[in-house]
């Protein structure tokens, strides 16, 4: 059995966190560069912990989340949810992504549909870590940069102000590898239906320049000015109206949120996600995920699946480069 408290403090060392008590700022930083700050599952439980708590923190005002090195983030940590996804017979617990640690609970047996819908149901709320942004009464901005894909991709589209460097890719692999995501009615609803609707049938990323377009964005700038831009727009929002103004006026912006279904959104897309094992391939060259991708090697399939595109459509960065 995965103990979660201890998934949590190992993870503690991949995310920094500090504020700025005059100014009221607060700077979350993932810090797993080396991994393009792929977020595993105690980086998702210690994220929603320390946004949950700055909610309450009355020395914040702005919380800033940005990522180490040269990129936001490329989302989950995929091979760390091999088990879950592959297509063996072998029972999987998954009571440490619900922070369940008691040996007398039984997790659902593969082969039943809560199985996986009980966690894709589980990502749709604030705690899982993938939008507790939608619940906070502060304001968040996002610093992006290099890859904004997958999970950092939610964070980018729940945040109340997102800044990005000129170089910066936005996108989901799922929607190449499983076909949709957590957050698709927030997408819908920040980038507009057709542009959306491009992504997710093609799969590929989107530019910075093509996510301003589509005012997805509010300031694009070149790499070496992104963190004084961001900071610009964080001292702005912490010199404006008072703390209590601000928990009103988010108040009033969750509640038009909520009229336009977000909640149920991820509602939605959580028993959308709970019917995958449902899905066939039409070719057996296709690919999803499951126990075959991770069984060839999940970067060699990725890798190859990417050559499959256009180069200005691939989401690796030294693909694109290729002809």
């Amino acid at each position: 059995m995965i103990d979660s408290e201890v998934l949590k403090k190992e993870a503690e060392k991949y995310i920094s966190f500090e504020k700025n008590k005059e100014r009221k700022i607060a700077y979350l930083t993932f810090n797993r560069p080396d991994r393009l700050n792929a977020t595993s599952a105690g980086m998702r439980l210690v994220y929603a912990d320390l946004v949950y708590k700055a909610n309450i923190d009355d020395d914040i005002k702005v919380l800033v989340i940005r990522g180490a090195g040269d990129h936001f983030g490329a989302g989950g940590d995929l091979p760390e949810q091999a088990e879950m996804h592959s297509g063996s017979d072998e029972d999987v617990s998954m009571l440490h992504e619900f922070e369940i640690d008691d040996p007398d609970v039984k997790y659902p047996p593969k082969g039943s549909f809560r199985f996986l819908h009980g966690l894709t149901d589980h990502y749709a709320k604030a705690r899982a870590g993938n939008r507790p942004l939608q619940e906070f009464k502060k304001i968040s901005i996002v610093e992006a940069k290099g890859y904004c894909y997958g999970w950092h991709f939610y964070q980018a589209a729940d945040a109340d102000l997102l800044i990005s460097s000129d170089d910066a890719l936005f996108g989901h692999p799922s929607f190449r590898y499983a076909g949709w995501g957590p957050r698709l009615w927030t997408w819908i609803e920040t980038m507009g239906l057709r542009k959306f609707q491009e992504m997710l049938f093609t799969g590929r990323p989107f530019t910075a320049q093509e996510m301003d377009k589509c005012n997805f964005i509010n300031s694009v700038v070149p790499r070496d000015r992104l963190e004084e831009e961001t900071q610009k727009y964080a001292l702005a929002c912490s010199r404006s109206r008072p703390t209590d103004v601000v928990q009103v006026q988010k108040t009033f912006l969750e509640i038009y949120k909520q009229y336009r279904g977000e909640y149920m959104g991820s509602q939605l897309t959580g028993f959308v996600e709970g019917m995958l094992p449902m899905m066939k391939n039409d070719r057996q060259e296709d690919v999803q995920l499951g126990e075959d991708v991770f069984g060839k090697g999940l970067n060699n399939v990725v890798k190859d699946l990417d050559m499959d595109y256009p180069p200005e459509w691939r989401l690796s960065r030294s693909n694109r480069r290729k002809p």
